[in-house]
C-alpha cells in the first residue's frame, strides 16, 4: 500500500463537530443510514439528511424511522444482505436500543454508530456524562471515546477497518461527549475521499442473506449451543485488541494523525502520579499537567481509548511504576458507589504483583463542569496518599452539601 500522507492536502477547516463526523461517514461510502434524531447527535444525521439530497452519497439508502430502536433494527437488515450500515444517537434513545444492541452483536453485524455521550434521565438532563454508553459495555459493541473533534471523525473510518474484519466482524460505537465535542466549532482536517477509498476498501461480507445461498441469521440457540456463541463473540472482541492498534497505525500512516491505538500516554515516563480519563476531560487534563510540570510536580495521563475491548495489559504496563493512580469516571456503577472505569482498572490488578494504590472520582455528571482547578486538586489528594499511604477507593467529586 502507498503512504499518502504527503498527499494529503492538510487544509485545516472551522466545522462543528456533528458536521465533521456526518463527513466522515459519506467518505466511508454508507449503503444505508437509518437514524431518529435526537439532542445532540441530530445535527449528524440532519447533515447526512443534505448530503443525501444533495447527492453527494451514492448508493445509499437514507432511511426515516420512528424510533431509535426502529433505526438500529432496520440496519440490522441491511448489514445482513452485506450493506455498509450506520446510525447515530444518545442518551434515552442508545437505551431506547439495548434489546437491538445484543441482536446485532450476536448476528456478528460490523455496524458503525457514533454515540453522542449525554446524561440518562431521571431526572432529564441533556448534557453530557457518559452513563449512556457505559451502561451498554456487556451487549458485545466494540467502544471508542474521542478526545476531540478531529479524532471523533476519525475514528469513523477506523473503526468500519475494525468491525468489517473477517476475523472480528463485531459492531462498534464511536463516542464522542455531547454538546463539548458535537456542537463545538473547532479546526479540523475533513478526511479526503481518494485515502479513505485506499485506506478502507468496500464490505465484502462471506455470510449475507441471499435467496441464491440460504443462510440463517439470530435463529434459535437451545442450552447445547448457546455458550459456544458467546465465546465466539469474546474472542472476536480479543482480536480486536490487537486489529485496533494496527488500524490506529495504518491509519496514521495515510493521514499523517494518530491519538493512540488502545491507549495513549502524555507524560507517563517518570510519572509518579497517572491520571485516567475517557473523553474530552483529556485535553484539560494535558493543560494541568503541563502547568503541574513546571513546578516539578511529577504528574502523566494515561487517556483511555478503547473500553471495550478492555485494554487490560496495556493499562498494566503504564502504571506498574507509578506511586498512585487517579482514574477519573463520568459515570456510576449504581451499587458499588465507583465509576466504571475504576471498578474495572481495580479488577485487572488482582492478584498481580502491581501494588500501586488506585483512587477514583465520579466526576461532570450530568454535565457539571470540570475545571483545571478541580484537577489540581484531585492531584494534591493524590500527593497526599503518597505521602500517608491513606487509600481513598472511590468517591464524587464536587458534590453540593446543601442538597443532600
Amino acid at each position: 500500500m502507498t503512504s499518502t500522507r504527503n498527499l494529503a492536502v492538510e487544509k485545516m477547516v472551522v466545522v462543528e463537530g456533528c458536521y465533521a463526523v456526518a463527513h466522515a461517514v459519506k467518505v466511508c461510502r454508507p449503503n444505508v443510514i437509518a437514524a431518529y434524531p435526537i439532542t445532540p447527535q441530530s445535527h449528524i444525521v440532519e447533515v447526512l439528511s443534505q448530503f443525501m439530497a444533495d447527492g453527494e452519497i451514492p448508493n445509499c439508502e437514507y432511511i426515516h424511522v420512528e424510533s431509535e430502536f426502529a433505526a438500529l433494527s432496520a440496519l440490522i437488515g441491511s448489514s445482513a444482505v452485506g450493506a455498509r450500515s450506520y446510525s447515530a444517537t444518545t442518551s434515552q434513545g442508545l437505551e431506547l436500543m439495548h434489546e437491538v444492541l445484543f441482536n446485532v452483536s450476536g448476528m456478528r453485524l460490523p455496524i458503525v454508530m457514533t454515540v453522542t455521550n449525554r446524561a440518562v434521565s431521571a431526572p432529564i438532563n441533556i448534557w453530557n456524562d457518559h452513563q449512556d454508553s457505559i451502561s451498554q459495555r456487556d451487549t458485545g459493541w466494540i467502544q471508542l471515546y474521542a478526545e476531540n473533534v478531529q479524532e471523533a471523525a476519525d475514528m469513523t473510518a477506523q473503526l468500519y477497518r475494525i468491525s468489517e474484519d473477517k476475523d472480528i466482524m463485531m459492531p462498534s460505537m464511536a463516542c464522542m461527549d455531547g454538546f463539548i465535542l458535537s456542537h463545538v466549532y473547532e479546526p479540523v482536517v475533513l478526511l479526503e475521499q481518494d485515502i479513505t477509498d485506499e485506506f478502507l476498501p468496500p464490505l465484502r461480507k462471506e455470510c449475507i442473506l441471499n435467496p441464491k445461498n440460504p443462510f440463517t441469521f439470530g435463529a434459535f440457540a437451545d442450552p447445547h449451543f448457546y455458550t459456544e456463541f458467546r465465546y465466539l463473540q469474546e474472542q472476536a472482541m480479543q482480536n480486536a485488541l490487537q486489529k485496533i492498534e494496527n488500524v490506529a497505525k495504518e491509519f496514521d500512516y495515510m493521514y499523517g494523525r494518530y491519538f493512540g491505538g488502545l491507549i495513549d500516554k502524555y507524560q507517563t515516563e517518570d510519572a509518579e502520579i497517572i491520571i485516567m480519563a475517557m473523553g474530552s476531560i483529556i485535553g484539560t487534563i494535558k493543560e494541568v499537567i503541563d502547568h503541574l510540570r513546571d513546578k516539578n510536580v511529577k504528574v502523566g495521563l494515561l487517556k483511555i481509548r478503547v473500553f471495550r475491548p478492555f485494554p487490560a495489559e496495556a493499562i498494566k504496563s503504564t502504571i506498574r511504576d507509578a506511586k498512585v493512580v487517579v482514574v477519573l469516571d463520568k459515570n456510576i456503577s449504581l451499587g458499588m458507589n465507583a465509576g466504571a472505569l475504576f471498578i474495572e482498572t481495580k479488577s485487572v490488578l488482582y492478584n498481580t504483583d502491581i501494588n500501586v494504590p488506585v483512587i477514583g472520582y465520579m466526576i461532570g455528571h450530568g454535565g457539571r463542569d470540570i475545571p483545571m482547578s478541580s484537577i489540581e486538586k484531585i492531584i494534591e489528594d493524590a500527593k497526599e496518599v503518597m505521602k500517608t499511604g491513606i487509600k481513598i477507593e472511590s468517591q464524587f467529586w464536587d458534590l453540593k452539601e446543601e442538597l443532600i
